[in-house]
């Protein structure tokens, strides 16, 4: 019995060095670019394989022990004055009870991680960004150093680079910011005209900021909820102006009109060296939250300029498309070329690309957790399949038996189904438990799903009795056809 054991985990050991040979292959292209360096090369470990292989072929040894075991410790006389049903012995089928108890029980506790997982996932890709992502094709323009030195001459090159831009067929709008809507931003240091000033200036409060041209909100579908955007007029030679964001306002100014009110923030000046310069600014505009610090985190409070007030050399370009962005690449380069020649456009992606990036890592981990769940669950189904098809091989005289004295066969299916739908119930009460302590492990991971979220724990227990039924099916209709002639003779 223990080389029958061991030859069947070696059987399966081999069986899962293919697979999982095909799986990492299938890994490593769902992972997320950024996860991993270019030149890493991932593939099964021989010492991660050795060490697999031998926990297999210990389980075979460990798992054949206690039924070779059982079968060593045989009385010959008594067994052989016994019908073959009864020589199985109830405490050997509570085992495998048992032991379809505990599978259903892990196979609950990995499909509820799962379900969080995936319901977590589905509340992420719901996430209101606040800005619009189809239609927008995002690139940035790699200056060379020192080319651009002078604001000026920063304020003359966008606007005729938007320019130039804007005039390609398929273009509705063409704006610049300093970063965009739901990437990375620079913060600023700042503190309300009229308030006094703090004793140490590193402790002033700190905003995101960003610097845009007009028409910046307007292509993104930033909605204004109070004052307005920025206008063309908004140059270096007019009032200085800011707009800010609703965390903005109800952080700092909660009971005053922020209309009214002025902001007083360092400004880099350009140019051959680097200077700071304080500028108070007239608060004009106060413009809806967006997401700009990821999609799992609330909207940091955010100061954003107008661009012809405070340029820069290096920007993140934007252009509002009547079709398909992607479509307009080619087009869009030869326009940024023939306003400078040999500038390339760099990171090009469109506003959908952007926040699948930002999912990449959930989605992964997502899909990472739904293949392991669905092996526990084909696992478990296996194992009360496998448990009741050898119940009923060894009950044949039994439900013989049981037809011949009148049981009709819907009774013997509803019996053993029954017995097979109690053993996933008890592994379901005892899988509630894992599950309860998988959602609080998984608890950093998940956004807006509760770690014991009862939604995902009735589906996963429909989920398991379903396939439970369906593994119970086949031996419990096998079982209702056996011929009662054949049953009592059987041995």
């Amino acid at each position: 019995l223990l080389t029958e054991s061991l030859m069947l985990a070696v059987l399966g050991g081999v069986a899962g060095v293919v697979l999982a040979a095909a799986l990492v292959k299938v890994i490593v292209s769902l992972l997320p670019n950024y996860m991993l360096p270019s030149e890493a090369d991932i593939r099964v470990s021989i010492s991660v394989l050795v060490f697999a292989l031998i926990v297999a072929l210990s389980a075979g040894l460990l798992f054949g022990c206690a039924p070779a075991w059982q079968a060593s410790d045989v009385d010959p006389n008594r067994n052989l004055k016994e019908s073959g049903s009864s020589s199985t012995g109830v405490g050997r089928r509570r085992l495998r009870q048992g032991l379809v108890v505990l599978e259903f029980a892990l196979a609950l506790t990995l499909l509820a991680g799962a379900g969080l997982a995936i319901r977590s996932f589905w509340k992420l890709t719901h996430v209101d960004l606040g800005v619009r992502t189809d239609h927008i094709l995002t690139f940035g323009v790699p200056i060379p150093e020192g080319r651009l030195g002078h604001p000026d001459e920063m304020v003359a090159f966008y606007r005729h680079l938007l320019a130039r831009i804007q005039s390609v067929p398929g273009a509705s709008a063409a704006v610049a910011g300093t970063g965009l809507p739901v990437g990375a931003w620079e913060g600023v240091q700042f503190q309300i005209a009229g308030t006094p000033p703090a004793p140490d200036p590193r402790s002033r409060p700190n905003a995101a900021f960003e610097a845009v041209t007009p028409g910046y909100f307007e292509a993104f579908g930033i909605q204004i909820l109070k004052g307005r955007s920025f206008s063309e007029q908004d140059t270096a030679s007019g009032v200085p102006v800011a707009m800010v964001n609703e965390s903005f306002v109800h952080r700092y100014l909660m009971n005053v009109d922020p209309l009214t009110q002025r902001i007083v923030a360092e400004r880099r000046v350009p140019g051959p060296q680097t200077q700071q310069t304080v500028v108070e600014r007239q608060i004009v505009g106060v413009f809806r939250n967006v997401n700009n610090r990821g999609l799992r985190n609330d909207a940091y409070p955010e100061i954003d300029v107008p661009f012809w007030q405070s340029p820069s050399s290096q920007v993140e370009m934007a252009v509002l498309t009547a079709n398909d962005p992607a479509s307009l690449t080619r087009s869009v380069a030869d326009a940024v070329s023939s306003a400078e020649p040999g500038l390339p456009l760099a990171d090009v992606q469109t506003m959908d690309q952007i926040v699948d990036r930002f999912l990449a890592g959930d989605r992964f981990s997502t899909v990472l957790y739904g293949s392991f769940a669905t092996l526990a669950l084909l696992l478990a189904a296996v194992g009360i399949y496998g448990v009741l098809t050898f119940t009923v091989a060894q009950r044949t005289h039994e439900i013989g038996l049981r037809l011949a004295l009148g049981a009709s066969r819907g009774q013997i299916l509803r019996m053993i189904l029954c017995e097979g739908v109690a053993l996933a119930l008890c592994g379901l009460g005892l899988g509630a438990t894992g599950a309860y302590f998988v959602g609080r492990v998984l608890k950093s991971m998940l956004y807006g799903v509760a770690t014991n979220d009862a939604v995902v724990l009735t589906i996963v227990a429909i989920m398991l009795l379903v396939s439970a039924v369906l593994a119970c099916y086949i031996p419990a209709h096998r079982a209702m056809r056996v011929d009662p002639l054949v049953a009592l003779r059987y041995e």
